[in-house]
């Protein structure tokens, strides 16, 4: 019989579907939709949002291409997970966060036919789209993403000329 560790990108991945998926089972149960509640003044509250589109309301109500598209990333995800960052950290907790994030708002998705968003931030003057955990996780993942492809995986092909 094989054995099976769980490893510390499990580990990420788990929590940070289940943090996701736990603060908006908080928000939907105990919150009205369109409740805010402030936390830091006028500059970050927790609203009660619901978003059947992309990031900033984009595709509102296309959720046959929002599946599609989630099951293609995370296909492209766990390959190049497996074929490219067995020795790479950044690389993994990347690609993780990326594939947390698309799960978390695909669960939403599925079960709802929108996103539950509830994080709001003003940026100076700026209204931030409202976010979630998984929209959080999605960002980190691609700003890690663009750390390692431009950055840190630089010196490795330079030294290879």
């Amino acid at each position: 019989m094989k054995s099976y560790r769980i490893t510390p990108m499990a580990l990420l991945a788990a929590f940070l579907i289940g943090l996701d998926q736990l603060t908006k089972f908080l928000v939907v149960t105990r919150m009205e939709e369109g409740e805010s509640i402030p936390v830091l003044g006028k500059y970050l509250a927790i609203t009660s949002h619901r978003n059947s589109g992309a990031a900033w309301g984009m595709l509102q109500g296309q959720m046959i291409f929002f599946y599609i598209i989630t099951v293609v990333v995370l296909a492209i995800l766990v390959y190049v997970y497996i074929k490219e960052a067995k020795d790479n950290l950044l690389l993994q907790t990347a690609i993780v966060m990326l594939v947390a994030g698309s799960l978390g708002n695909f669960i939403d998705r599925i079960l709802f036919q929108e996103v539950v968003d509830f994080v709001d931030v003003l940026l100076i003057f700026y209204d931030f789209p409202i976010f979630n955990v998984a929209d959080s996780a999605l960002t980190v993942g691609v700003v890690l993403m663009i750390v390692e492809f431009f950055f840190m995986g630089k010196g490795e092909k330079d030294a290879g000329n």
